[in-house]
């Protein structure tokens, strides 16, 4: 097979989420455990940080991944989903795993595939461990698919959990009060390991509290112990000045991922070091280099990246109700005479939590992902009429931003978003 035909076989053979949604959701790790034992336990060769959470987790778990790699270490990364590429997913010290690995090991193991039909996410996830253990990592970043306690990257013991913070999504999988989502999220907490916990929340904080005591866990909130005491963006980077526990600890950190968002997940990064350094020799030396270079060490996508100047031209893949909170935070922060926003949802959110906190004095380029999850436009563009946004609808996501770009000024500013794959489909990201 070639890679392309690999690629063929896994989305139409397996259920992937990013095409029909709660279906291709398989709670319980009986499936996963089976392929672990059929690979011979990949997961037990290396040491692992474990990253849960609604929103921040990918940039979290890269944060991590680029700090430990400028610690000198060999490094996996297996974060999901993926913008343009399946390879994306799985990677060591910032490279993909080769087309040619992915052809081989799918060609080498379809009859297990066959046997146990896993879901996409769980065949990925044992192909991510399998590569990771081949190739000696000494320490894999790994970010949680959904929820936590029934995900398939549930069977590690890492070194500390990370759970970042707590939100409405996936809600008819995870439960419709923050505090059931929290319980979801709470059930990576394994006996005796380390927790950081990035938010504290008068409805979710109990729930990570009662867990981490009956597992007997060390847990931190992360906004408990530090603060970031001023922020400043320059060209090309977020620059922070943070206190530890009321004493200064970086006078001037640069992260090169811009959103003020990355004010929360920093802190949830710095906490989780505490931990990690314990077993790791992480020094602050290295958490400077690692933070300076996220996006060059990881390939990191889609977290407030620029696209163009003229006009300033941005894209963010936030897509729930509080991660569309803080793209609207961030669009407050801009200068412009016109703002243009190129628009795309999938069809199983929550529109409205979304489109009510869209701004309204916006040119709204409605469009579409062409996936089958994706809320075609002219529905979106109707649901948005009611919260007082309005534009015209365009059928794919390159037509919508030449549109936008055809019709903007220097002077005005452009933002892409919505969903992933939205932001998946922007020509050239």
């Amino acid at each position: 097979m070639t890679y392309q035909q690999t690629l063929d076989f896994l989305f139409t053979q397996l259920p992937l989420y990013q095409n029909i949604g709660t279906d291709a959701y398989k709670p319980g790790l009986g499936n996963t455990l089976a392929l672990d034992e059929y690979f011979g336990h990949p997961h037990l060769k290396f040491k692992t940080v474990h990253v849960a959470g609604t929103n921040g987790k990918g940039s979290v778990s890269h944060i991590t991944a680029a700090i430990l790699q400028k610690a000198g270490y060999k490094v996996g990364l297996y974060t999901s989903p993926h913008l343009k590429d399946f390879r994306e997913r799985i990677r060591i010290n910032g490279q993909m795993i080769p087309e040619n690995e992915v052809v081989d090991f799918v060609e080498r193991h379809q009859q297990i595939i066959s046997n146990i039909a896993p879901s996409f996410f769980e065949m990925a996830t044992l192909m991510a461990f399998d590569w990771f253990a081949r190739n000696a990592v000494d320490v894999a970043v790994i970010e949680v698919g959904l929820g936590g306690r029934l995900d398939s990257t549930n069977i590690i013991t890492p070194l500390v959990s990370v759970i970042t913070n707590i939100s409405f999504d996936h809600t008819a999988m995870l439960g419709d009060t923050l505090a059931a989502i929290a319980g979801e999220k709470a059930g990576i907490i394994k006996p005796g390991v380390p927790v950081v916990v990035g938010q504290t929340d008068a409805e979710t904080s109990p729930v990570f509290e009662a867990k981490a005591a009956a597992e007997h866990s060390p847990l931190v909130f992360a906004d408990q112990i530090r603060r970031v005491e001023s922020s400043t963006l320059s060209a090309d980077h977020l620059n922070l000045a943070i206190s530890h526990n009321g004493q200064t600890e970086y006078d001037n950190l640069q992260l090169d991922l811009m959103g003020c968002y990355q004010r929360k997940n920093i802190l949830t990064v710095l906490a989780a070091f505490d931990v990690i350094s314990k077993s790791l020799d992480v020094t602050q030396a290295d958490i400077i280099a690692g933070t300076a270079s996220v996006i060059a060490t990881t390939g990191l996508k889609g977290r407030w990246q620029k696209l163009s100047d003229c006009p300033p031209t941005y894209c963010d893949t936030g897509h729930n109700d509080d991660g569309i909170r803080q793209v609207v935070e961030q669009l407050k922060l801009q200068k412009y005479n016109k703002l243009r926003i190129i628009i795309g949802m999938v069809s199983d959110k929550d529109h409205a939590k979304v489109l009510s906190q869209l701004p309204t004095n916006a040119t709204y380029y409605f469009t579409n992902a062409q996936v089958p999850r994706a809320l075609k436009a002219e529905l979106l563009a109707e649901k948005a009429a009611a919260f007082g946004l309005h534009g015209k609808c365009y059928p794919t996501i390159p037509s919508a931003i030449e549109a936008a770009k055809k019709n903007a000024a220097p002077d005005d500013f452009i933002f892409i978003g919505g969903s992933t794959f939205t932001v998946a489909e922007i020509p050239g990201l």
